[in-house]
């Protein structure tokens, strides 16, 4: 390998690699939030739910596939049919982003589901029952119960001090 060759093993200098990879990352994250917008405000589709959301976007090199990887809070068959939605509305995501983009181009859109977050979900649970098997509440329960406490106690001290301040009238 020669100085400056790219680790790949072609000819092309390492900055010219990663100048790519780093536009491919530009244009992926434009991707995602145009259309995190146009699916959340643009469409109208039934089968696409409302706890649609875009995870991430992988942009190959030459711009031609934008893999859109999507997670949605529901059961498989329901996720599955909100899939089916996004792909038959590729077409029409595609002429919202055109004028945002300004490629030469525009990426035909494949959607994937995205399951890292129902994995992540499912962990927390997992956790979550070891933690109660072990006689502990996790801390996120915690929490919940000394933000409710506060309004309570606050309240206590506000009849407090209205029964002090009757006190010192008379």
């Amino acid at each position: 390998m020669t100085v400056g060759a790219s680790p790949s093993g072609n000819d092309a200098p390492a900055e010219v690699e990663n100048d790519v990879s780093r536009r491919t990352e530009r244009v992926g994250n434009l991707i995602r939030l145009i259309l995190a917008d146009a699916i959340q405000n643009r469409l109208s589709d039934p089968r696409i739910l409302p706890l649609t959301s875009i995870t991430r976007v992988e942009v190959s090199e030459d711009f031609s596939v934008a893999r859109v990887f999507v997670s949605v809070l529901a059961r498989p068959t329901r996720r599955a049919l909100s899939l089916r939605g996004l792909q038959s509305a590729a077409g029409l995501l595609r002429r919202i982003m055109a004028p945002q983009l300004r490629l030469r181009k525009i990426p035909a859109l494949v959607f994937r589901l995205d399951e890292s977050v129902q994995g992540s979900a499912a962990i927390v649970d997992v956790i979550d029952g070891a933690m109660r098997d072990l006689g502990q509440r996790p801390a996120w329960e915690c929490e919940d119960d000394a933000g409710a406490a506060e309004p309570a106690s606050d309240a206590g001290d506000a009849a407090a001090s209205d029964r002090d301040s009757r006190q010192e009238d008379a």
